[in-house]
């Protein structure tokens, strides 16, 4: 099914529904859903080419209505390239997303941090991101337009308006870069230390795609990483996927009121 042809099945679902800026949701982040007023939710069961619930923290669902006076349209899950090897695997749900007139995405993930002072409860607004995954979602892709440009991939205005949210309400938002690996198995400490001589502030299994894809599409991006732990041989906890939904769930109210002081300052724009 076409991307316009899902379009017209959500449009009639939602009543026609408008939406401005998709929300991406990341692990144990699902309880967003629940700031949406009038919120109306599709299954992606309903959906042919969107991603199953393939990841525990997840919640399947499209859910269109509005957050601080913005038509967003949320996706409570996401698949990620470790579960079946496509890098491509959320083309289908962002190419749906543009088809319902969205100019903008906002992508969420847990994450590792590799900061003494990021720690795990807090939130770090994406800058720029390495992609150490080995692929792209837009290999096999043909024609000229797959080489994307990547240079203020992450909007230098959606970041200021991330920037403006968090100062208003008190939060501290340090800014730093994303590093995407492929997973499922968390990273060794020599990868760790590899990866700080990189420049990398916060690592995790997912968002970068997305991003690609995004800019491919010619939508503005954003992103929030949501720490959930230290990263490897940087603490003395061991690393679980148990350890990232109980801290992604310990820190959904602080997540949550950023998020919606964002859409407020981009309700501005």
């Amino acid at each position: 099914m076409s991307a316009e042809a899902l379009a017209k099945l959500i449009n009639e679902r939602t009543n026609d529904k408008p939406v401005d800026m998709g929300l991406i949701l990341g692990s144990g982040l699902s309880g967003l859903v629940d700031l949406i007023k009038d919120a109306v939710a599709v299954p992606y069961d309903d959906l042919p080419g969107f991603p199953h619930a393939g990841v525990s923290g997840h919640n399947p669902n499209l859910v269109i209505g509005t957050i601080e006076g913005v038509n967003v349209a949320v996706f409570g899950g996401r698949s990620h390239y470790y579960e079946h090897g496509k890098a491509d695997a959320m083309r289908v749900p962002l190419e749906t997303l543009k088809a319902l007139g969205a100019s903008a995405v906002c992508v969420t993930n847990s994450s590792g941090s590799l900061r003494e002072d990021i720690p795990p409860g807090w939130q770090m607004l994406i800058t720029d991101h390495i992609n150490l995954s080995g692929t792209s979602p837009l290999i096999g892709e043909p024609g000229d337009a797959r080489f994307v440009d990547m240079v203020d991939a992450y909007d230098p205005e959606l970041i200021a308006a991330a920037r403006r949210g968090a100062e208003d309400i008190g939060v501290p938002l340090p800014e730093g870069v994303y590093t995407w690996l492929s997973g499922p198995a968390f990273e060794t400490p020599a990868e760790i230390r590899m990866l700080k001589t990189m420049g990398t502030d916060t690592v995790g299994m997912s968002t970068v795609p997305e991003v690609i894809l995004a800019r491919f599409l010619g939508m503005k991006a954003v992103g929030f990483s949501n720490v959930t732990n230290m990263a490897a041989g940087m603490s003395a906890t061991a690393i679980t996927h148990k350890q990232t939904k109980e801290w992604a769930a310990k820190s959904a109210d602080q997540f949550q009121a950023l998020i919606k002081a964002f859409l407020k300052q981009y309700k501005q724009l």
